[in-house]
């Protein structure tokens, strides 16, 4: 077994330094740390409080599809690998209004997306969160920051972008088209992200998404059928890069949510009894791929080319 592994270290290190020397890979990384940057500044421009990411946690996001559980026992508490941290998001409104974090995420995909080209089992987010928010402000938001964002790209990465086959970057139209969830699914099937992803040439919003198909912390409608939350989905087949809504903060009505979604209680008990003896605070916000939108920016075939160092599900990597 061990003669088997040294056999492939070196096409594994061949295959990392090449990708590292890949001129496209370069510069999709500087791109992508413009992203953040001007995200960042944006952000704080507009009165959001920048907290440093949290890694391990006895308490994150279920998630509504499987990956492979990434737990770690320590001082007689099962820690887990941040999948992302709507939960912290939630409770951090007790110290600000408006808060926001660079959050790396290990969510441990199984290899069957590994050719999907979204797909990485560690990635960034930039997450936000607002107090007494409303979808339609987190939408606002999203909007005016992505127009921000674009119009800087192009203003400071033109060279990259050309590396990237990218001669000029569309800046989108605002505000951007919304589509709801249920209708969409009836006119066009299963498939019918995929295919409005590639019939459009602009952003646009996916709304009032299907109860099933959304974890208990998105807010449930008043039709009890579909939920007050939102996915931006990106045009020319590059498919989703952000899902957010407004969030479930009563107690009862988090413990009804869980019940229908045959949630585990005993895994999120630190976060109930919290709820339960404090409260949270009515909120929206949202999460959006730091990797992904630098695919769409650049144009690149597989999100891994936007990271020296990417983590695609069932490849060795360092």
């Amino acid at each position: 077994m061990i003669e088997e592994l040294r056999q492939e270290e070196p096409v594994m290190i061949d295959t990392i330094v090449s990708h590292l020397k890949n001129p496209k890979v370069q510069a999709a990384v500087k791109v992508k740390a413009e992203v953040v940057r001007l995200s960042q500044e944006f952000l704080r421009r507009e009165g959001f409080v920048e907290l440093l990411p949290t890694i391990l946690s006895p308490i994150t996001d279920p998630l509504n599809h499987d990956v492979f559980e990434a737990v770690i026992d320590y001082a007689g508490t099962q820690y887990r690998l941040t999948q992302s941290m709507i939960f912290h998001k939630q409770i951090a409104l007790h110290a600000f209004d408006k808060i926001f974090i660079t959050s790396p995420n290990v969510r441990l995909e199984t290899p069957d997306k590994a050719g999907m080209g979204k797909y990485l089992f560690e990635f960034v987010q930039i997450d936000l969160e607002m107090k007494e928010a409303k979808r339609e402000d987190v939408m606002d938001l999203i909007e005016r920051l992505m127009v921000f964002v674009f119009k800087g790209v192009q203003e400071k990465c033109a060279e990259e972008l050309k590396v990237c086959g990218v001669e000029k970057l569309k800046i989108p139209s605002t505000p951007f088209p919304k589509v709801r969830y249920l209708e969409a699914k009836e006119k066009y099937g299963p498939d019918f992200e995929k295919i409005l992803s590639r019939k459009t040439e602009e952003p646009f919003w996916l709304v009032d998404i299907a109860i099933e198909d959304r974890e208990f912390y998105d807010k449930l409608s008043p039709d009890g059928k579909t939920l007050l939350d939102m996915d931006l989905i990106l045009p020319y087949g590059y498919g989703e890069v952000l899902s957010g809504g407004e969030r479930e903060y009563e107690y009862e009505r988090i413990v009804e949510r869980m019940r229908f979604k045959n949630s585990d209680f005993k895994s999120m008990k630190w976060y109930l009894d919290l709820v339960k003896r404090y409260g949270l605070y009515p909120s929206a916000g949202c999460g959006f791929g730091v990797e992904r939108l630098t695919r769409y920016i650049c144009r690149l075939e597989h999100v891994k080319y936007t990271r020296l160092f990417p983590k695609v599900p069932g490849v060795i990597s360092i």
